[in-house]
């Protein structure tokens, strides 16, 4: 891509500053000086409140949610496009557009290998693994187990660790990284933003159930891509295409660096997917073959995914949302790891700081701030309006993936351990309960988040791969063998007044 009229002369002197003139200050904080959003971006990020709030409400009173099946399964009546968004959507939390703009940055396209692993995952929940699903009229993953096995100790497991998976790699993930945005941009406590976001996300969760959230999730995937789209042709303006941006990556480096560390270098492979497979920070046959595990875990196992495709009318309907979540899976490395990387270029004594006395001040994380590529390119390069639509982008995105999170966790949490614990429970029970759990779920949550913080130098979507590695291989072979090979069973240990243990 070519640069869009006249962006290149606003940026030539950008270019030339970042990349040769030193910073008259010895740290270089003070060259970028911090820029918030304008009375008119914050209009526009009011409209979009109001607009979502409007679908929400609306999607809530169109739809059945007093049963089980209506509040957690959108009454199985959703058309092909809107679980396609949803699934995408889902998906694309404010992690992504954070972590792999950050990671971009510090360790180049690598890292979109995730992305691409899921295109072809997505595909097999469609073809593979839904029709068992429906088969067996399940509503959450655990119950399928349930019903496959015939004991509880599998599925009452592995229901306990869905919800750690929740917490760990999930809710307390977005809800920082949706936080990182609106710190940089409004000047906020970080965890005053995220009290902020979860009471606007938890309304209407809480109130219309997944019909809510799916309705919801198909319009912020519009906003969100149209907003990435955006940002792009901007990012791209600004280094002069992909071939400056490859020139110039190599060059972006911290003035405030020790010249005889090798600490915020560029990596030399930056722009290779599939790397060395033995000295490289991400190998080529972890790429092929460690990848796919994980992605099969969430792609065809994963409570959030799953209820999506579970919503939809019929298998063919299933199968259309499918195929739209794959197509968008492909966007993620033009839209999200190519900006960060432009970041790097553009503003390096902030994205690449490699000390962490200046890390802690440029973004308040002494680990790195490479996680800040992505909001320092909103704020730094759109005009007004458009920074207030990148941050309706950034908080749908965040709320998208939130709601979705909630109503499939307090869905496994009501159906699988509540029903468990109180058999005889009543609907209107079960609802409550429900709602409920969500709010301690948030709360749980919240707690975690300084441990994101501090985690793996500072790249957001490295700790979310790091976690995810240890507690989804494990599940999804469980899932597999579960679906394909008729003599897995469950080994019955028979206790006193429980013959199912």
């Amino acid at each position: 891509m070519g640069p869009l009229p006249g962006l290149r002369g606003t940026f030539s002197t950008m270019e030339s500053s970042t990349l040769s003139a030193q910073p008259s200050q010895s740290d270089g904080l003070e060259a970028f000086p911090q820029k918030s959003l304008d009375p008119g971006d914050i209009a526009v990020l009011v409209l979009y409140f109001f607009f979502v709030l409007a679908v929400g409400l609306w999607s809530t009173v169109r739809t059945k949610r007093d049963t089980v099946k209506g509040y957690f399964l959108a009454g199985g009546n959703m058309v092909w496009w809107p679980v396609g968004a949803s699934l995408f959507a889902s998906n694309v939390g404010s992690g992504h557009f954070i972590g792999l703009a950050g990671s971009g940055a510090a360790v180049g396209i690598s890292v979109a290998a995730y992305e691409l692993n899921g295109l072809f995952s997505v595909l097999m929940l469609a073809w593979i693994f839904l029709p068992i699903y429906i088969a067996g009229q399940v509503t959450t993953m655990p119950e399928y187990l349930r019903r496959r096995f015939g004991g509880s100790r599998i599925s009452i497991t592995l229901a306990v660790l869905y919800l750690f998976i929740y917490i760990f790699t999930k809710i307390s993930v977005d809800m920082y990284a949706g936080a990182i945005f609106i710190q940089q941009s409004l000047h906020l406590d970080l965890y005053l933003a995220i009290v902020g976001l979860l009471a606007i996300t938890a309304l209407y969760t809480v109130a219309g159930g997944l019909a809510a959230v799916i309705y919801t999730d198909a319009l912020q995937t519009a906003i969100m891509l149209i907003g990435a789209f955006i940002l792009m042709g901007y990012s791209f303006a600004a280094v002069g295409g992909m071939e400056g941006l490859k020139e110039q990556y190599f060059l972006a480096l911290a003035s405030n660096r020790s010249e005889n560390s090798s600490c915020g270098l560029p990596r030399e492979d930056a722009f290779h997917i599939f790397r060395d497979p033995l000295t490289s920070d991400l190998p080529w046959p972890g790429i092929l073959f460690g990848m796919s595990i994980p992605s099969l875990w969430y792609w065809c196992t994963d409570q959030v995914i799953v209820q999506r495709s579970l919503a939809a009318k019929n298998l063919s309907h299933a199968k259309g949302g499918s195929l739209m979540a794959a197509y968008l899976k492909v966007l993620p490395l033009f839209l999200m790891v190519f900006p960060g990387m432009v970041s790097r270029v553009l503003f390096p004594d902030q994205v690449a700081c490699s000390n962490p006395d200046i890390c802690q001040r440029v973004c308040s994380n002494p680990s790195g701030c490479s996680d800040i590529a992505y909001p320092k390119l909103v704020l730094e390069l759109l005009p007004t309006g458009l920074r207030g639509l990148m941050t309706a982008v950034m908080v749908a995105a965040l709320m998208s993936s939130l709601t979705s999170i909630f109503n499939s966790a307090s869905t496994i949490f009501t159906m699988d351990l509540w029903n468990h614990i109180r058999p005889r429970a009543s609907e209107q029970e079960l609802m409550i309960v429900g709602r409920v759990f969500v709010l301690v779920l948030v709360l749980v949550s919240i707690l975690w988040i300084p441990v994101v913080q501090a985690s793996q130098g500072g790249q957001l979507f490295i700790y979310i791969q790091s976690i995810s590695s240890y507690l989804q291989p494990p599940v999804a072979v469980v899932f597999i063998m579960g679906c394909f090979w008729k003599r897995t069973n469950e080994k019955m240990v028979h206790l006193p007044n429980s013959p199912r243990w």
